[in-house]
């Protein structure tokens, strides 16, 4: 079963940074905001997207506008662990 997410919003995986980041740059100039979320070893890539879209791709007209850290928990039954999450919302 797929889930559906909002238009806005960026799941940021195992790809290029850069790839995330034109994807994220395409968003902002029709959407005017985008949250660029992401979970466990992809974290700090999505910091890096924030960061190039922000600095490098986007010539001072975004910025991040909040950013918020949590917890979720992952797997079923007795094989349940926690994995850290964040979003990161980008705006003009």
């Amino acid at each position: 079963m797929q889930r559906s997410s909002p238009p806005n919003h960026i799941f940021v995986g195992k790809k290029p940074v850069m790839s995330y980041a034109m994807s994220a740059l395409i968003q902002l100039t029709q959407a005017g905001e985008i949250v660029v979320k992401a979970r466990g070893m992809a974290i700090s890539r999505a910091v890096d997207v924030a960061e190039i879209v922000t600095k490098r791709l986007g010539n001072g007209a975004f910025s991040v506008k909040d950013i918020r850290i949590g917890t979720e928990v992952v797997g079923e039954g007795s094989e349940t662990r926690n994995v850290s999450s964040i979003e990161i919302v980008v705006g003009k």
